[in-house]
């Protein structure tokens, strides 16, 4: 899968339900502007004993998060987090569980990335949003198949990461809490295509997803069976019918080196260390807020050192996310036309049969102004993100222009700028 094609956030509240213990933040999400609330310290990432007790391999504590992350991304102190990490050289509108797919495992759906370093944030710890610095990851000790949140319908499957505050522990059971998922975080995708291998040319654009939240249904299973984290999602039913495919059972298998995930047959190699902590351990070199912000701000919409590369990645992406958003409106509308009509086959009333007409143009009515503003939107962000890029590659242009230009012994000190 091509890396660095990903799309970006809004806000919302769903219910969550499942056999695990969650517990959300009253955290700020803001569309616009600013960072999370303190949530204050974080507790999702303690383990019921100091490695665990879902049988991992090997043992590790924290400075191995530290030293395994470094070469592919930074290290920023971010209150009220501590240290968290974002990753390098993602591309246009990047977001987590976006470069891989869903296998289905006996620890319940799996995400298998196709990034090197994947093995560690997508199944430790939580990922969040900053305005300034894009997507971050925080550090967490207990490993899962996936640390998401799942939204389906008869036409769309989502999932979103769990953000920084809520909270999972073992041997406690609430069939129900509320968890806060701002809009940004999910991802949809035609649900006919939840099982490809392939995912990136199907995620939908962000500016959909108020709308398709209105669509969709929550599904949130997340608990511990036998000591095990289980991420049971979608019901298998559900996914077969809509995806009118079987779903193969892959077991999962420790590694015995970090690295990529493996598929073998039907086992799942994946290297999941138990983690403990280590108040001592931190990262060999990280950023503060300041200097993360000056530096990384660019990567949220593109890699601004093979800009070249990534503006014509960003101009492709941008047309696949025009065709998409006009492909998947245009199927909600024939959804709504077809459910309206075995409707109305069933009433015999008269009167009854115009009151259903009524409703159905009133629904229509207001989706068709949901679908424009979608695409006003789209166009809106897709016109800045367009005028970012040639501002970066201008003052590229520029800087090499003034490296050329300048006396030997100020060329030195311009690259270091």
């Amino acid at each position: 899968m091509k890396k660095g094609l990903w799309i970006i956030p809004l806000i919302l509240v769903i219910a969550a339900s499942g056999a695990g213990y969650f517990s959300s933040l009253e955290a700020g999400y803001p569309q616009d502007g600013g960072i999370y609330s303190d949530p204050g310290v974080q507790q999702y990432s303690r383990s019921p004993q100091p490695y665990g007790r879902q049988g991992y391999g090997r043992n590790e504590d924290m400075s191995y998060f530290y030293d395994r992350l470094d070469p592919y991304g930074n290290w920023i102190y971010l209150n009220p987090f501590g240290y968290v990490w974002t990753p390098r050289h993602m591309g246009y509108r990047w977001r987590p569980y976006s470069d891989g797919y869903w296998v289905w495992t006996d620890y319940g759906w799996t995400w298998i990335s196709d990034l090197e370093w994947g093995d560690i944030p997508f199944h430790y710890g939580r990922w969040g949003w900053d305005n300034d610095i894009g997507w971050f990851w925080v550090p967490g000790m207990v490993w899962g198949p996936a640390w998401v949140t799942w939204r389906s319908s008869d036409q769309y499957m989502g999932w979103a990461p769990l953000p920084p505050g809520v909270e999972f522990r073992f041997g406690m059971n609430f069939n129900s809490l509320s968890i806060d998922i701002p809009f940004n975080f999910w991802i949809f995708i035609q649900g006919s295509h939840f099982q490809d291998r392939y995912l990136n040319p199907y995620l939908l654009p962000f500016e959909r997803n108020r709308t398709i939240v209105n669509f969709t249904t929550m599904h949130n299973n997340i608990y511990n069976r036998n000591d095990r984290i289980i991420n049971e999602g979608i019901g298998l039913d559900v996914v077969r019918r809509i995806t009118q495919r079987d779903v193969p059972k892959y077991i999962l298998q420790d590694a015995q080196q970090p690295g990529p995930t493996r598929i073998v047959g039907q086992e799942i190699q994946i290297f999941r260390p138990a983690i403990r902590q280590n108040e001592a351990a931190k990262p060999k070199a990280f950023l503060n807020r300041d200097q993360a912000r000056q530096e990384l701000a660019p990567a949220k919409i593109f890699d601004p050192r093979t800009i070249d590369t990534e503006a014509a990645a960003a101009r492709k992406r941008q047309i696949e996310e025009k065709n998409l958003l006009e492909m998947s409106q245009t199927q909600e509308m024939k959804n709504m036309q077809q459910k309206h009509d075995a409707e109305q086959a069933q009433i015999r009333d008269a009167a009854k049969k115009a009151k259903v007409q009524q409703d159905y143009q009133s629904k229509m009515g207001e989706l068709e102004k949901q679908h424009q503003a979608e695409k006003q939107q789209l166009t809106e962000r897709h016109k800045q993100d367009a005028e970012q890029v040639d501002k970066a590659k201008k003052e590229q242009v520029d800087k090499a222009k003034q490296e050329k230009q300048a006396p030997p012994g100020k060329k030195k000190k311009i690259n270091q700028e």
